[in-house]
């Protein structure tokens, strides 16, 4: 497998194939919950909890069950918003059936917090939620109380060409891996996804949940998603972004990626934000939250109750 082409899939799931028979994601979800009542075809908002807000985003193909070790280690001491993406995870497309994902779900997200009235919570973003929540923070840095991103870097594109590559060189990349995705039969899907799945979460017995929100992913969204992702360079933005920040990150899951390599990767990445904190997180893969929660739950809690 072609080097960027591994780091690339450390990063996100490939490809999600599109269920047979998609749940209906107003109602699946875990326990011990409420909807927002907040009207949108893009997301939903599963609200629990008393106090602080904060607001978790879950990555490609994913659900917001990905966060509950986390919302049962915060033991209702904040009011936790997790977003459920249109088309990920057993949620009908919707709004997100045709063209970008990322971008107008960040947006929704911001009119969320204004319309709920939710002062300056803090975000915590994973993968393609971290480059959601990168949009929210530069975009509307008005916003954001806290930002937290979850093994992501702000232009993923850049590991699909060789050094100096743009949003903009990337494009006939992004089209072919957009053309594989979309047009793959389901099959291939399933093949693809459990791979990158298993890849991606270290911890054997935690796979099963991720592995069935790709599942019951609608393909074209997610294919769609994946394409956004790969052509959006948000390095010239991360300079508006106003809330203290911090980067969890993991190894490259790529033998010829060492520690030094990685880090050197993401104090380049996110050069364009200097007050933002990077941390290493050892013996994980791209799951954080599911391969080392003890880490992470730490770094959560100093994250939230940072001044």
């Amino acid at each position: 497998m072609n080097h960027r082409i591994a780091i690339a899939a450390a990063l996100l799931v490939l490809a999600s194939p599109l269920a047979a028979q998609a749940q209906d994601g107003h109602t699946n979800h875990a326990h011990g919950h409420a909807h927002a009542a907040f009207a949108s075809d893009r997301i939903h908002v599963a609200v629990e909890g008393q106090g602080p807000d904060v607001i978790f985003i879950p990555g490609l193909s994913s659900s917001p069950a990905v966060w509950q070790g986390a919302v049962d280690h915060l033991n209702g001491a904040y009011r936790v918003h997790r977003i459920h993406v249109q088309g990920f995870a057993g949620a009908p497309a919707e709004g997100n059936a045709a063209g970008p994902v990322a971008a107008p779900v960040a947006e929704e997200i911001a009119r969320y917090i204004r319309e709920q009235g939710l002062t300056k919570p803090a975000v915590v973003g994973h993968s393609m939620g971290g480059t959601m929540s990168m949009m929210l923070a530069a975009r509307h840095p008005d916003l954001v109380g806290r930002l937290m991103v979850v093994d992501m870097i702000p232009f993923m594109g850049a590991m699909f060409g060789p050094p100096g590559t743009t949003a903009e060189s990337v494009v006939p990349v992004a089209d072919q891996v957009y053309a594989g995705q979309s047009g793959s039969p389901r099959d291939q899907y399933l093949t693809q996804a459990k791979a990158a799945v298993t890849a991606m979460i270290k911890t054997e017995a935690a796979r099963t949940g991720p592995l069935s929100d790709v599942e019951t992913s609608d393909q074209q969204v997610s294919a769609a998603a994946f394409r956004e992702l790969i052509v959006t360079d948000l390095r010239p933005e991360l300079g508006k972004i106003t809330a203290p920040t911090e980067v969890l990150y993991v190894k490259f899951n790529d033998p010829r990626m060492t520690d030094a390599i990685t880090d050197a990767i993401y104090q380049m990445s996110f050069s364009t934000l200097p007050g933002a904190k990077l941390k290493r997180i050892d013996d994980s893969a791209h799951f954080i939250m599911l391969d080392q929660p003890t880490a992470f739950y730490g770094q959560l809690d100093a994250f939230l109750s940072a001044k």
